[in-house]
């Protein structure tokens, strides 16, 4: 039975680079690292004292003035993303009842949830507020954004680290292919940059402490890399079937072929030596989508910049792609915007998306000495590709693991 087909409509996007797609994707093939030092609290005792921070956000008229002083950044975020990936939709002209909503996040709302127990220990529980418990959960951006838009299909979210957008993406599509839904909002959000969030990763001894050149920190497949830059943002696309999307006359972005999951069963922060729950993914990913190995020319990895996890993906990748590899691009978008946890695969497939459209791909920065056995073709500088099938990938703690295939649209 052929798979309904599922295609790419809009792109939401907040970022270190701002909210807007066109500019995300512009810095990112400029080479541009938008990692600096944090202003934003004092961190003069933290191993590492930088990070992909968001600055001058301003939720325009995408969020209530009330409400967003009141959120969460991360409801903020998904709110902005969430409807600037709408742009252009006649939203009165949709059945609100077959458009659905997932979008998912690692960690929720840390910046409330460290607010709250502050208040709580200074000023005891009655000057808690209201808000705190609806504020930090995560469900609460599909749920809020839902509420706005009037959306009544599937709705939730997913958690699962750093591969909760492409846990997003493979559930939203699943809704539409299986006929609940004819069009999902869909995605991740992340705001960890707080004192609690730098100081738990820098206690898991994850990231870097390059703090002289922080825009050289995040060095994916380099042999001086020592860990991963955290970043923040949100990732945000409409998915919606071919048919629906035709007749209403939608710009296609992409199409979006199918995905892939699985688990190490290894470890709660390590990668499984062997890559065989990531090669599984991949495997997964690819026979989902009716995909061959050798049609794939691009791949937008998960490459975060840490010790063991580069070249860990890399040998994964390796026992899927035996043959032809100088000739599948690969490149690591975290080398310029940080790691953004829950949100980095919504912000990856953007930029894997845009490099479909465009027909150009962006570069990976700071690697200059690459570790041996790459294999792979690593552009050093934004390149003219004709991507004929690209791959995204997203791993999480807790082993989670998740892979999308897009190509382009061809009707």
């Amino acid at each position: 039975m052929q798979k309904k087909r599922v295609v790419i409509t809009g792109m939401g996007v907040v970022s270190c680079f701002g909210t807007d797609v066109g500019g995300f994707y512009q810095n990112l093939l400029d080479g541009k690292s938008g990692i600096s030092l944090i202003t934003e609290f004092p961190c003069d005792e933290f191993p590492t004292r930088f990070a992909g921070v968001i600055r001058d956000f301003d939720p325009g008229d995408y969020v209530d003035k009330k409400q967003a002083r009141r959120f969460d950044k991360f409801l903020s975020y998904a709110m902005v993303a969430g409807k600037k990936a709408l742009t252009g939709v006649s939203l009165e002209t949709l059945d609100k009842k077959r458009c659905g909503i997932i979008i998912g996040s690692g960690m929720g709302g840390m910046g409330v949830y460290a607010e709250g127990v502050q208040t709580l220990l200074e000023k005891g529980p009655r000057r808690v507020t209201p808000f705190f418990v609806p504020y930090i959960l995560t469900n609460m951006a599909s749920g809020l954004l839902a509420i706005d838009l009037g959306f009544m299909g599937p709705n939730y979210s997913i958690s699962t680290a750093c591969a909760t957008s492409n846990h997003s993406f493979i559930a939203a599509a699943n809704h539409i292919r299986a006929g609940d839904a004819d069009l999902m909002v869909c995605g991740g959000v992340e705001a960890p940059i707080i004192p609690i969030g730098l100081a738990g990763f820098c206690a898991c001894k994850a990231l870097s402490t390059q703090n002289e050149f922080p825009e050289r920190a995040s060095r994916p497949w380099d042999k001086s890399r020592d860990g991963f830059v955290m970043g923040e943002g949100a990732g945000v696309l409409i998915l919606e079937s071919l048919e629906h999307a035709l007749a209403r006359k939608a710009t296609i972005y992409a199409e979006y072929l199918g995905g892939g999951i699985s688990d190490d069963a290894h470890h709660m922060t390590e990668p499984r030596p062997d890559g065989e729950g990531v090669a599984q993914c991949l495997r997964n990913a690819l026979q989902n989508a009716g995909v061959k190995p050798e049609e794939v020319n691009y791949i937008n990895a998960h490459a975060t910049s840490t010790p063991v996890g580069d070249m860990a993906e890399v040998n994964a990748l390796k026992k899927v792609f035996t043959s032809n590899r100088d000739k599948i691009a690969m490149n690591a978008t975290k080398s310029m915007i940080g790691h953004a946890l829950g949100a980095a695969g919504g912000l990856e497939a953007i930029a894997t998306i845009k490099g479909i459209s465009d027909g150009k791909i962006h570069p990976t920065i700071n690697l200059e000495q690459p570790e041996e056995g790459l294999d792979f073709h690593i552009p050093l500088k934004a390149e003219k590709w004709d991507v004929n099938v690209a791959l995204s990938n997203s791993f999480g703690f807790g082993g989670h693991n998740a892979s999308i295939v897009l190509k382009k649209y061809r009707a």
